[in-house]
């Protein structure tokens, strides 16, 4: 318990270094990411490599491009390897740190896209009603697809990917990532995507179930949503 507290306060005070410094911080990262790293080997227990991803998350957050030069040699193979592990946790934080990576690095990520994917589909087998932490894997998998659709459409197979996307909405516990999906979403449908526009039924569903008075999406995005549902209508 110690130890995971002193990890938790070791990764927020890097968090906080980079919030507050911002792409200065970049100059600094040599020193830093190893040691972040050899806490996300698979020696280490789940709760340490969990936050080691959760912290190369947050250092991608608030530093986006400066990251960089780092892609290839930290980050994505903590990614990937973190997508393959079998702690769900785990699994989580690295799906959303594959889509932040995604968000910010755009074109020099897209020659990752096929193996990123292959290993986010693994996500969506998940049983979402087995626990919370295995529903906000899928939700984080779904971010992440919807961020890697929005910085580079043109290279991910939506025939193949799009499907499994809408199955997994709405999103059943990480509502911070509503924004991002429903932005992909209608963003689609106001591009009138063949795939979105084929599947308009499927889209009516989840813009349906979100906009429910029982559902935990904010009001704001349920008044954006309404007003997407009742043009498909």
């Amino acid at each position: 318990e110690d130890h995971d507290a002193f990890m938790q306060a070791a990764c927020d005070l890097v968090g906080g270094y980079c919030r507050v410094m911002g792409p200065h911080f970049a100059q600094f990262l040599p020193q830093f990411l190893p040691a972040i790293c050899e806490y996300a080997k698979p020696s280490r227990s789940p709760s340490d490599r969990s936050m080691a991803v959760g912290c190369l998350s947050e250092i991608a957050q608030e530093l986006e491009g400066a990251i960089a030069e780092h892609w290839q040699s930290i980050f994505l193979p903590a990614v990937l390897n973190g997508l393959a592990d079998e702690d769900v946790n785990v699994k989580r934080n690295s799906a959303f740190c594959t889509g932040i990576c995604c968000e910010h690095l755009k074109t020099q990520v897209i020659g990752d896209y096929p193996q990123i994917l292959q290993l986010l589909g693994q996500n969506f087998s998940l049983d979402a009603s087995v626990n919370e932490s295995a529903a906000a894997c899928i939700d984080n998998s779904a971010a992440a697809v919807a961020r890697m659709i929005m910085s580079s459409p043109e290279n991910v197979p939506l025939p193949q990917v799009f499907p499994v996307f809408l199955n997994a909405l709405p999103l059943k516990v990480d509502m911070t990532e509503n924004d991002t999906v429903y932005q992909c979403l209608l963003g689609l449908l106001q591009m009138n995507h063949p795939e979105a526009v084929s599947r308009k039924d499927e889209i009516k569903r989840i813009l349906t179930e979100a906009t429910h008075e029982s559902s935990k999406v904010d009001a704001e995005k349920k008044a954006t949503l309404l007003q997407a549902l009742q043009s498909l209508q």
